[in-house]
């Protein structure tokens, strides 16, 4: 008999305890884990949005009865507030961060980097089960090997590289090419939703280069050798392509970026509307070679306009949160979003990102063509 749901089935975020790509360090004394953090994060800042994760030591800490945010013009904002930890804040809390570095002598995350200091060998064994994906281990002496209680839970564990604490560029290279790793999967998606009103016919299936406009605009996507879907309404039919029902209706292309997220928030999506007619191959492959992960998007923006084009961007899964934060304001303007948040900016001829909504529009754009 078929097990009763009583919610829907939703893809989830790949998460930690606090965030989809998280490092605990144990091992060692807390002072010697903070210190290494604040090294390595100045060293990687501009790869990755770092976090730091830690406990406070405090013993006569007390819960404010209000919560205070300190702002500074610099940009740095302290903040004292009653927080109870649960992983569902957490996961909110730090979904924009490329990287969370957790002090693993408080909190358990997802992978381990694993101190080997002598004095810490029984603080280790404690905290057998909460080690269970190590990606590199840290030598505080030179001469200590590794523990036999990580030798027998890990009979690979000589396949793990092994670093001297000293060796911070050895360290950080490997961070670093950690964090590249971990980059989300950047598909394609293009947007045949809309309604088309002021054209009096479907934009996607204009043709400019001998085919419709939504196919050569897949073909553009494709040919940068990106899993690409087109946005559909749930009315509509594309079945020569992937397709992902728009399931925030009525938000348009807002919309249509939230809903490829609902169907998989752990990739990234380079999204392209189909009344833009001088989009080419070049200016996709330059855009994907401008990609900053670090920011919530890479947008193509005008020379001499006053705002990015939002439909001609990468959308990376850390913006998922913020659209739909947005959306709970009352807004549905992805524009909007790239205008108030950390964006990488791509600038380009204002004549790329052209517009055609119009018939009249889309005739002079055929004659200049042809022509």
């Amino acid at each position: 008999m078929k097990k009763h749901s009583k919610h829907t089935k939703l893809t989830r975020r790949n998460n930690g305890d606090f965030g989809p790509n998280e490092l605990a360090f144990l091992g060692v004394k807390c002072g010697v884990i903070t210190n290494l953090v604040e090294v390595v994060s100045k060293r990687l800042h501009t790869e990755a949005k770092i976090a730091y994760a830690d406990a406070s030591h405090g013993k006569d800490n007390t819960a404010p009865l209000f919560d205070t945010y300190t702002y500074h013009s610099s940009g740095d904002m302290a903040i004292a507030s009653d927080v109870k930890r649960n992983v569902f804040n957490e996961r909110i809390r730090f979904a924009e961060y490329d990287l969370v570095l957790v002090n693993g002598n408080h909190f358990p995350a997802q992978k381990q980097v694993i101190f080997l200091d002598p004095e810490k060998e029984s603080s280790i064994e404690k905290r057998m089960d909460q080690i269970t994906d190590i990606q590199f281990f840290i030598k505080t002496d030179e001469t200590v090997e590794i523990f036999k209680s990580l030798r027998e839970k890990f009979p690979n564990c000589k396949d793990i590289p092994v670093f001297d604490v000293t060796d911070i560029d050895a360290i950080v290279g490997h961070l670093k090419s950690y964090i590249h790793a971990q980059q989300a999967e950047l598909n394609g998606l293009v947007l045949i939703g809309g309604k088309s009103t002021r054209m009096g016919e479907d934009k996607a299936q204009l043709s400019y280069y001998g085919m419709p406009q939504s196919d050569y605009m897949v073909q553009l996507l494709e040919k940068q050798q990106l899993d690409t879907f087109v946005s559909v309404r749930a009315e509509q039919d594309a079945k020569q392509h992937k397709t992902i029902t728009d399931a925030f209706v009525g938000l348009g292309p807002f919309g249509a970026i939230c809903s490829a997220f609902m169907k998989n928030p752990n990739n990234a999506y380079l999204v392209l509307a189909t009344d833009l007619p001088y989009v080419s191959e070049a200016l996709v492959a330059q855009l994907i070679a401008a990609r900053n992960p670090k920011k919530i998007a890479t947008a193509i923006k005008g020379k001499s306009a006053k705002f990015m084009e939002p439909l001609v961007t990468i959308w990376e899964p850390k913006a998922y949160p913020i659209l739909l934060s947005y959306l709970a304001q009352g807004y549905s303007c992805p524009r909007k979003i790239l205008i108030n948040s950390d964006v990488e900016i791509v600038e380009v001829d204002d004549a790329l990102i052209r517009n055609v909504n119009t018939p009249e529009e889309y005739k002079q754009v055929q004659n200049e063509l042809n022509s």
